[in-house]
């Protein structure tokens, strides 16, 4: 499925080929995000990414750049995470020329134009005004404050209003003088791709200097021994939360049953959470689990939104089914839906061009390798019952809980209680 090109300067170029594909996904990506930053220039990352879509010598404005992109009817747009970067296009594969020019454009000589940083420090502002007033997508950072503090894991990517206020052209270029350098970019190819458009890529990319990065800065993580409750007081109809406990770095060996492990909670509309939190309880619309994997820690979570006046019965009922699943064996049927879930999900997440690629630029940065479909598809049926048990009561521990919630909450020892009673 994937094929690896490494330039002698430490560029790799990674390919997707899929004959029948009417379209081409053209990604760079870059190993850093929000946890390479300085403290003074946090949100620097994701300022960045903004930024190379404003303009470069060849093409002086952002709309010279977004009418190309447009000109051929293709996918434009790029995000930020705390350990890569990327951008791309998805385009007719006709088109996929002025995709790689474009996209090198932008990545190679965008110019960092001073009266832009200073016009787009606005929208970055109000960007983060956005995520403050809604609840759903900002009790993650309430969260990942709350379980990882001030080291760079619990910074929001977006910054804080002062520092991208801090911001100048010069910060910028101190950060990707450091770490956009060959050794940490992938470019990722995924659709009907040529060995042409692969010798352009490399072409393009070939006289980067091949000077590598310092080691990622070293990380002090918190060490959990007491239960956590951070709540951030808002009036709203509904209160949101996220309960955590620990979890797993990506390449960890048990990290297939643990993605069983969050199936069975909370993948799907038939899995445990939704059936006892919702369908059961009535206590939430949404609730799922997911796990958050870094290069060197993790966190397993459930997160859902719900009736302010039941919070409690909420906080008890999420915290019990994490104990239940810790103490309990899995039936076999309930394993085997979760598996049959994992995978049919990931292979339509793998039809498109896009999602073919961005599945193995993402291992591929974070991890070094691009992982195939049939290594993970036996990792996941190798999975047992007391595979899962085993990961749960490892990870599930009252004294690594952590919880976030964000709501009219004024009785904060209520939802210690219902933690420690469920």
């Amino acid at each position: 499925m994937y094929e690896k090109r490494t330039l002698e300067n430490g560029v790799r170029i990674l390919t997707a080929p899929m004959r029948d594909a009417q379209s081409v996904a053209v990604f760079v990506g870059i190993a850093a995000g929000s946890r390479y930053e300085r403290p003074e220039a946090a949100g620097i990352a994701h300022f960045a990414e903004h930024m190379f879509f404003k303009g470069t010598e060849r093409r002086p404005t952002a709309r010279d750049i977004s009418a190309e992109i447009d000109g051929i009817g293709g996918e434009f747009n790029a995000f930020t995470g705390k350990e890569l970067t990327a951008y791309y296009v998805k385009c007719a594969a006709a088109s996929a020329p002025v995709a790689v020019d474009v996209l090198t454009d932008m990545f190679l000589h965008s110019r960092f134009d001073e009266g832009e940083v200073e016009r787009e420090k606005g929208v970055i502002v109000e960007e983060i005004n956005m995520y403050l007033d809604t609840p759903r997508d900002h009790i993650g950072q309430v969260f990942d404050d709350a379980r990882f503090g001030s080291s760079p894991l619990g910074r929001p990517i977006i910054g804080y209003k002062e520092t991208v206020r801090a911001a100048t052209r010069q910060t910028f270029l101190d950060y990707i003088g450091e770490w956009y350098r060959p050794d940490r970019i992938v470019i990722g190819l995924g659709g009907r791709v040529d060995e042409a458009l692969v010798d352009d890529v490399a072409a393009r990319f070939s006289g980067l200097d091949g000077v590598a990065t310092p080691p990622r800065p070293a990380t002090e993580l918190p060490v959990q021994d007491a239960p956590v409750v951070r709540v951030e007081h808002k009036d709203s109809d509904q209160a949101h939360l996220v309960l955590g406990v620990g979890g797993y770095p990506l390449e960890h060996p048990d990290r297939y049953a643990l993605s069983v492990l969050q199936t069975v909670l909370g993948g799907g509309m038939s899995s445990r959470l939704f059936t006892e939190v919702r369908e059961r309880r009535g206590l939430a619309y949404y609730v799922f689990a997911y796990h958050s994997g870094y290069t060197d820690t993790g966190t397993l979570l459930v997160q859902a939104g719900v009736d302010v006046k039941r919070m409690d019965l909420a906080v008890g009922t999420v915290a019990g089914e994490l104990r239940r699943i810790a103490t309990e064996p899995v039936g076999d049927d309930e394993l085997q839906k979760a598996k049959r879930f994992l995978l049919g999900r990931l292979v339509l997440g793998l039809e498109d061009p896009r999602g073919q690629i961005l599945n193995g630029l993402r291992r591929e940065l974070l991890e070094g390798r691009a992982v195939e479909l049939e290594e993970i598809e036996a990792g996941v049926e190798a999975v047992t019952a007391d595979d899962v048990q085993r990961v749960a009561s490892d990870l599930v521990r009252p004294e690594r809980m952590t919880l976030a919630a964000i709501g009219p909450i004024d009785d904060e020892a209520a939802l210690r209680q219902a933690l420690d009673a469920a």
